[in-house]
C-alpha cells in the first residue's frame, strides 16, 4: 500500500511539472499584448483625461502603447500628457517591483505626438498633423493584429489619416467615446460615416456613463469615497488625482481601455468592462432646409444639419461666414457655395434644444428655431442617414441596458464594482 501511494505522490509531482512546463511555455507563445493608440483632449475642456491617462499608465503593463495623441479641445497640448509621464516616472519604481513589463518612460515620451488643435471645418478634413501621420504609421506597421484606435476626444486625427491613407482601415479596430465628443467633432465624425462606413467601429455616444453614474454602489467607491479609501498618499499620480474634479471619480474615456482589457474585444456584443454594443446599419442624420422647429424630433447624437441660403459670395467654400449660438454654446457656419450655406451640430443627450444665427451677412443674421432630441439612437430610418458597413457597433437599444435616459450604460455599471477594486489593488502598489 506504501508503494502505490509514493508511485501516486511522484505521478502526482510529474503532472504538476509537467503543467507548469505547459503553462510556461503558452506564457511564452501566448496572446500578445494588444497594441494600442490613444487620442485624447487632455488639456482641453474636460479635466477627466487626466484620470483617465493616470488609470491607463497604472494598466500600462497589459499593452503594447504605440501612441499617445493630443487632440484637444482648447488649450490641451502634449506637454500635458509628458506632465503625466512625469508623474508616471516617480512612480515608475515601484511600479516595476509588481511587474517587470511597464513600459520605460522614455519610450511613452517618443510615442507622445501633436494633434489637431482646431475642429475640422465643414468638409471634415484639413491638411495632415504630427498625430494623424503617427496613426498611419502605426496602422500599417507590420503585426498580426490590429490596433486597437481609442479615442478620448474629437476624430479630427483620425478622419484626416483616414482621409490620407484610407487602406489603414484594414488594420486597426476604434472604440470612440462619442456623446460631447461626437458634439464638439461632428464635421470629422460625418466625413468618416459618409467616406469610411467600412470601418470597424465602435461609437459609444452614452454606454460609457455607466462606469461614474455610480448611485447603486457600495459607499467606499463611491465616486466621491474612492480617492478618500483606494488613492489617497499613494504616490506621485495619486497626489496629481485629486487636481481633477477634486478627486471625484468621472474618467469617461476610461471605459475604451476597459474593453480592450476585459472580454473579447473582437466580440462587441459580448460581456466587458467597456460595454456591450449593438450593430448598426445607419447613423440617424436630419438636414434642414432653412429652420426647424420644436415640432422636428430627431435622435440624441444625430448629425443635425441645417441649410441656409444667401447672397452667392466669392470667397472659397468652407470658409466660416456666420455663427449659431445652441445651448448656449457658439459654433462656426460655413460658405458651401453657390449661395448655399451650412452647420452642423450633435446633442450630447436627450434635450430640447433652441438655435440663433449671427452674422455681417443680413440673410444669415438673426435666424431661429428649436429641435427635440430623444433616444433610442439611431432612430428610424430616414433617407439622409449615413449608410454603414458591417462593423459598425454602438450602445445597446434594449431599454433593460439604459441606466436613467443614457442608452447602454447598464452594461458598463453592472461591472463597475468588480473594475474599482481591480483597480484598488493597483493602488496599493503604490503606498
Amino acid at each position: 500500500m506504501g508503494e502505490v501511494k509514493i508511485f501516486l505522490v511522484r505521478v502526482g509531482l510529474l503532472l504538476i511539472i509537467n503543467l507548469l512546463i505547459f503553462n510556461g511555455i503558452q506564457a511564452q507563445q501566448g496572446v500578445p499584448k494588444p497594441r494600442i493608440l490613444v487620442s485624447s483632449d487632455i488639456g482641453g475642456t474636460d479635466p477627466d483625461d487626466f484620470q483617465s491617462l493616470i488609470h491607463l499608465l497604472m494598466y500600462a503593463d497589459l499593452f503594447q502603447i504605440e501612441g499617445l495623441i493630443s487632440s484637444p479641445y482648447g488649450n490641451g497640448r502634449t506637454s500635458d500628457i509628458l506632465d503625466m509621464i512625469a508623474l508616471y516616472e516617480l512612480d515608475y519604481p515601484k511600479l516595476l517591483e509588481r511587474r517587470a513589463d511597464f513600459p520605460e518612460p522614455g519610450d511613452l515620451r517618443k510615442i507622445t505626438k501633436q494633434g489637431a488643435l482646431n475642429g475640422a471645418p465643414f468638409l471634415g478634413y484639413s491638411i495632415a498633423t504630427e498625430g494623424s501621420d503617427w496613426i498611419i504609421q502605426s496602422a500599417m506597421k507590420k503585426s498580426n493584429q490590429p490596433l486597437w484606435v481609442l479615442v478620448w476626444g474629437g476624430l479630427e486625427d483620425l478622419a484626416q489619416a483616414l482621409h490620407d491613407k484610407p487602406e489603414i482601415k484594414n488594420h486597426i479596430k476604434v472604440y470612440w467615446i462619442g456623446g460631447p465628443n461626437k458634439k464638439w467633432s461632428v464635421n470629422a465624425y460625418s466625413y468618416i460615416a459618409a467616406n469610411h462606413p467600412d470601418l470597424w467601429m465602435i461609437e459609444a455616444n452614452a454606454t460609457y456613463r455607466g462606469w461614474f453614474m455610480d448611485e447603486d454602489s457600495p459607499a467606499d467607491i463611491s465616486n466621491k469615497n474612492f480617492y478618500t479609501n483606494y488613492i489617497q498618499g499613494r504616490g506621485a499620480m495619486a497626489s496629481n488625482f485629486e487636481e481633477h474634479y477634486g478627486g471625484e471619480i468621472k474618467m469617461g474615456d476610461t471605459p475604451s481601455l476597459a474593453y480592450v482589457m476585459n472580454g473579447n474585444p473582437d466580440e462587441p456584443s459580448g460581456e466587458s468592462w467597456g460595454g456591450s454594443f449593438d450593430r448598426i446599419d445607419r447613423s440617424s442624420r436630419a438636414i434642414f432646409f432653412g429652420a426647424s422647429s420644436s415640432a422636428d424630433t430627431v435622435a440624441a447624437y444625430a448629425t443635425l444639419e441645417w441649410r441656409f441660403e444667401g447672397p452667392n459670395l466669392d470667397i472659397a467654400r468652407d470658409s466660416v461666414v456666420f455663427e449659431i449660438q445652441i445651448q448656449d454654446q457658439l459654433w462656426p457656419g460655413y460658405y458651401l457655395g453657390d449661395g448655399v450655406y451650412g452647420v452642423k451640430y450633435s446633442s450630447k443627450k436627450p434635450e430640447i434644444g433652441a438655435y440663433r444665427t449671427s452674422s455681417g451677412i443680413a440673410e444669415l443674421d438673426a435666424l431661429q428655431g428649436e429641435y427635440v432630441s430623444s433616444v433610442p439612437w439611431p432612430a428610424k430610418p430616414s433617407a439622409t442617414d449615413y449608410i454603414l458597413g458591417e462593423n459598425w457597433f454602438s450602445d445597446r437599444q434594449d431599454p433593460t441596458y439604459f441606466l436613467q435616459d443614457q442608452q447602454g450604460a447598464k452594461t458598463v455599471s453592472k461591472y463597475r464594482e468588480e473594475f474599482m477594486r481591480d483597480w484598488a489593488k493597483r493602488w496599493e502598489w503604490l503606498k
